[in-house]
C-alpha cells in the first residue's frame, strides 16, 4: 500500500537548510495497522503531509496505493482516507449532514452519499447523536465522526494522525474497536500516536523515527527484542545513584544502566537469578531502597532506549547512563 525509497523533504531556514526528513525507506503492507511513532520533530508530520499528497518531497521516491506520489497524486487522493488531530467537522452542522458533505464533495451521488452516511452511523453506533449538531458532541462521539468523514468514500489506505488525542480511556477503548473493525474489513491503516499503549494493542508493524530517519521497525515483540532480558528498577534517592551504578557496572550481567527519576533501572539478562545477588551488595553499601521493581520490556523502555526520549514527555531527552 506504501513503498518509500530514500524519501527527503528539506526546508530552507535563512541560509541553512533543515533536513525534516532524510531518506526513508517504508513498506506498508495491505491490511495492516502501521504505527508511526517518535518524539516531536522526529519527521512523522512531515511524512504524513507527504504520503497525503499535502507536501511534495524534495527527493527520493514513493508509490501509494499503486500510484506514484510525484506523478499521480490526484489518484492518490481518490483513494485515501485522511483524519488529521484536529478533525474536519462543521460544529453547527448535525453529524449526518457533515458526512453526507464529505461524500458529496468527493462526488458521490446524493444517494449513495446518504446510504455510506447511514451505514456509518450503524457501524460506529452514532444513532443516539448523529442528529445533534456536532458543537454539542463529547469527544468520542467527535472523533468517530472525524473517523467516519475519513472512509465516506470507500478509501483503501486510512491515514489517523493522533486520533485519540484527549479522549478519556472508556473512548479509547471505544475508538481502538472501531478502528480495528476497519483492519478488518479490509482497510490498511496508517497510525501516528503518542500513547505507546495504543501502539502496542492495535499496530501490527511498528515504525519509529529519530531526527528524520527510521530508528527501528517492525512488530512489537521485534522491537522489544532490542532489550534483552529483564528490567530492574530500584527506587532510591537521586543522592545515592552514581554510588549504586558504581557497586553494579563490574557485574557482567547487566547490559545498561539508565538513571530515570527516583530509580536506577537495569537491563539485566536473568533478573531472578540477579535480583537476590544485587539487593545484598546495596544493603551492605547503607544505600536506602524505597521500591523493588522487575518486569520484561515494554514498548516504551523500547521507545526510550531507541530515541533516548519518553513520550510521557516527548520535548525531553532522558540521557542513558
Amino acid at each position: 500500500m506504501i513503498v518509500t525509497k530514500d524519501l527527503c523533504k528539506t526546508f530552507k531556514h535563512g541560509k541553512n537548510t533543515v533536513e525534516a526528513v532524510n531518506k526513508i525507506n517504508l513498506s506498508v503492507h495491505e491490511g495492516e495497522i502501521f504505527g508511526f511513532l517518535g518524539p516531536n520533530g522526529a519527521g512523522k508530520t512531515t511524512t504524513m503531509r507527504m504520503l497525503t499528497t499535502l507536501m511534495t518531497p524534495s527527493a527520493g521516491s514513493a508509490a501509494v496505493v499503486g500510484s506514484d506520489l510525484f506523478k499521480a497524486p490526484k489518484k492518490i487522493r481518490q483513494k485515501i482516507g485522511y483524519v488529521s488531530q484536529k478533525g474536519g467537522c462543521y460544529e453547527f452542522a448535525t453529524g449526518y449532514e457533515n458526512l453526507v458533505l464529505q461524500g458529496r464533495l468527493y462526488g458521490l451521488s446524493k444517494a449513495t452519499a446518504k446510504k455510506n452516511a447511514e451505514e456509518i452511523i450503524r457501524a460506529f453506533n452514532m444513532d443516539d447523536y448523529c442528529r445533534r449538531k456536532v458543537v454539542t458532541y463529547s469527544g468520542g462521539e467527535r472523533r468517530h465522526v472525524d473517523l467516519g468523514l475519513g472512509i465516506m468514500h470507500n478509501p483503501k489506505l486510512l491515514f489517523l494522525d493522533e486520533p485519540t488525542t484527549g479522549l478519556d480511556p472508556t473512548s479509547r477503548a471505544d475508538f481502538w474497536a472501531t478502528i480495528k473493525n476497519l483492519r478488518s474489513n479490509g482497510v490498511t491503516i496508517f497510525l501516528t500516536t503518542h500513547y505507546l499503549d495504543e501502539a502496542d494493542s492495535l499496530c501490527d508493524t511498528i515504525c519509529i523515527m529519530v531526527h528524520g530517519s527510521v530508528a527501528a521497525q517492525g512488530t512489537s515483540q521485534e522491537l522489544k527484542k532490542h532489550i534483552a532480558g529483564d528490567v530492574i528498577k530500584i527506587g532510591m534517592s537521586s543522592e545515592y545513584y552514581e554510588q549504586a551504578k558504581m557497586l553494579l557496572q563490574p557485574r557482567g550481567d547487566i547490559h545498561e544502566i539508565q538513571i530515570t527519576d527516583k530509580a536506577l533501572k537495569l537491563y539485566i539478562e536473568t533478573g531472578e537469578k540477579a535480583l537476590p545477588e544485587i539487593l545484598p551488595l546495596l544493603v551492605e553499601a547503607d544505600i536506602p531502597m524505597t521500591s523493588i521493581e522487575m518486569s520484561r520490556p515494554s514498548l516504551e523502555e523500547v521507545f526510550l532506549k531507541i530515541t533516548g526520549y519518553t513520550l510521557e514527555n516527548p520535548t525531553e531527552m532522558r540521557l542513558n547512563k
